[in-house]
């Protein structure tokens, strides 16, 4: 089922107090970008991040999903609606993730 346009417009007011969000959308969901970095996206209306130390200790009781079959494993951001929460996990995430590799 793709995730809806109203969900992502939901997702980006919480993250209304970060600088430098964009998004892409792909097939049906939304890939989310943190200052020119993936840092998770919206796949079936769930918000879904990436899986690397600094998130798994921001929400260590996040639930494990998958986003689509033969993906790796994301944290569910149940928290969606506490922006300050966003803004420190996000940065939080920023130093750990990887360069967008760019296209030839």
């Amino acid at each position: 089922m793709p995730s809806s346009k109203e969900y992502l417009d939901f997702v980006l007011e919480e993250l209304s107090l970060l600088d430098n969000i964009s998004y892409k959308a792909m097939m049906g969901e939304y890939i989310i970008y943190y200052r020119g970095k993936i840092i998770g996206g919206i796949y079936d209306n769930r918000f879904l991040v990436k899986n690397v130390k600094s998130a798994r200790e921001k929400v260590p009781d996040a639930e494990l999903e998958l986003p689509y079959e033969g993906a790796k494993e994301m944290l569910l951001v149940n928290n969606i609606e506490n922006k300050e929460f966003l803004h420190e996990l996000f940065d939080a995430m920023f130093a750990e993730l990887p360069e967008v590799k760019k296209r030839k």
